[in-house]
């Protein structure tokens, strides 16, 4: 999967400071953003309305507003190439109401008695309070230069925000059959999805998706004699006959062109409890495929983990798979290290390279790759919502079976508390790379709490 951010670029200027400068200043930061993530970024500028692509009068908010409402722009940058006119950028992004950036370059010197320089940090000020009273909510990128690491991280980690409202605005999330009976932990109100993110859960019959896999087997289908075969040079397939492996490789087919019908981009799957009976095997590889697909589905029809991964994947751009993974114990070699393990349904893409991949009853058997993991849980209790989110490295520890890594928490003990008073339960989603600054911000903007794995929350006894 690959998606881009539409992002509308509303350069603005005091009127009676130098076009030249602001020019200048354009100039500059438009060649940097165009080369920040150019496969997920498409920019509308204002190139056609304003002189020099910079908007400083009241009299072309209106065209500026319909250029950027008929060109969909899921956000909208305001950079301040001097101190700015407040009112043209506070109607802008009112009459947008999208998710906003607001930055200036930092000034090099004051003002002299023979020249004037930018103003930008002041004018800044003063447009973010006229925006706030117009009800925007806006994001902001420290004053700092062009050409800093700052600014950099700052525009992506933007653009990763506006991801995850993009995929969350309209998702549909495939709910393939039931929770398992045991597990009231994974319950969710699919209502609430819908009235708070507009979410929507949509029922796919495990039935059906066996179904399909037999007649794809029942016909011969040279696609899954190729998935097939593509397989079994990866895996290992042990005891597994080569009927149970085509068998496994058909469910994904199925399932994947079953979501695509339906437009999900995740799922939340009734796994162990109901297709080793449809199937005659467990169908874990089956979802560690489909997130190296980009389409991730949750064990034990875990939605709220299905809302997790589809979360990440929009964090990280869909730029490499995220799993979902049981909390479990402790590496007995290291009490800041936790194991995180599924008996068998992470993506092989993110397999560690010298570990040995194997096919167990359907169920992966592999280590992940060492590196810096985000892992985070979306989660409701009485009607609320809250994101847990922490970063930290994964270490090693003791072989174990299925898929797994050890993960070195800065403290564990105060996440273990912080998971414990909830509201979350034992799965949590997993991607590499550092995102809790765009979680932390995508929370804000959806309105729910962001819960820091790296500040104290309740205390244990």
């Amino acid at each position: 999967m690959k998606k881009k951010v539409v992002l509308g670029v509303m350069p603005t200027k005091r009127s009676f400071l130098s076009m030249e400068e602001a020019a200048r200043q354009k100039g500059m930061f438009m060649e940097r953003i165009r080369g920040i993530k150019p496969d997920s970024v498409e920019i509308v500028d204002i190139d056609d309305l304003a002189e020099n692509g910079i908007a400083w009068q009241p009299a072309l908010v209106d065209a500026i507003v319909r250029k950027f409402r008929s060109a969909g722009i899921d956000a909208l940058f305001i950079p301040f190439c001097d101190f700015g006119e407040e009112e043209v950028a506070a109607r802008v992004a009112a009459g947008m109401m999208v998710p906003t950036l607001v930055w200036g370059s930092r000034d090099e010197r004051p003002n002299t008695f023979e020249s004037r320089g930018r103003d930008t940090q002041c004018g800044m000020f003063a447009a973010t309070k006229v925006m706030a009273r117009f009800g925007v909510t806006y994001s902001y990128i420290w004053n700092c230069s062009v050409d800093s690491a700052d600014f950099a991280k700052g525009y992506e980690r933007f653009v990763r925000t506006v991801m995850i409202l993009k995929t969350l605005k309209g998702l549909r999330i495939a709910k393939i059959g039931e929770r398992p009976g045991p597990f009231y932990s994974v319950m969710t109100n699919d209502a609430n999805l819908i009235t708070n993110f507009g979410v929507t859960t949509v029922p796919v019959s495990p039935f059906d998706c066996a179904e399909g896999a037999k007649k794809l087997i029942a016909d011969s289908d040279s696609a899954l004699a190729d998935y097939t075969a593509e397989l079994l040079t990866r895996f290992d397939r042990g005891d597994m006959s080569v009927e149970q492996v085509r068998m496994a490789a058909a469910l994904k087919l199925s399932i994947q062109k079953l979501m695509e019908e339906r437009g999900c981009e995740a799922a939340a799957f009734e796994c162990w409890s109901a297709f080793p009976k449809l199937i005659g095997a467990c169908p874990c590889v089956v979802l560690g495929e489909m997130s190296d697909c980009g389409l991730p589905l949750a064990c034990e029809t875990d939605v709220n983990g299905a809302m997790t991964m589809a979360i990440l994947n929009a964090a990280n751009l869909y730029e490499s798979a995220v799993f979902l993974a049981d909390l479990t114990i402790r590496n007995p070699e290291d009490d800041n290290s936790e194991l995180l393990w599924h008996c068998g349904p992470f993506p092989y893409s993110l397999k560690a390279e010298n570990s040995r991949a194997k096919l167990v009853d359907g169920q992966e058997s592999f280590e992940l790759k060492q590196g810096h993991l985000t892992i985070a849980r979306f989660d409701d209790l009485d009607g609320k919502y809250s994101l847990f989110c922490g970063e930290g490295d994964t270490t090693t520890g003791p072989e174990t079976t299925g898929t797994y890594v050890y993960f070195k928490a800065d403290n564990w003990k105060r996440w273990e508390e912080k998971l414990m008073f909830g509201p979350y339960i034992h799965h949590v989603g997993g991607v590499y790379g550092d995102y809790l600054p765009v979680l932390r911000e995508a929370a804000r903007y959806l309105g729910i709490r962001f819960d820091n794995a790296h500040e104290q929350g309740i205390y244990s006894l």
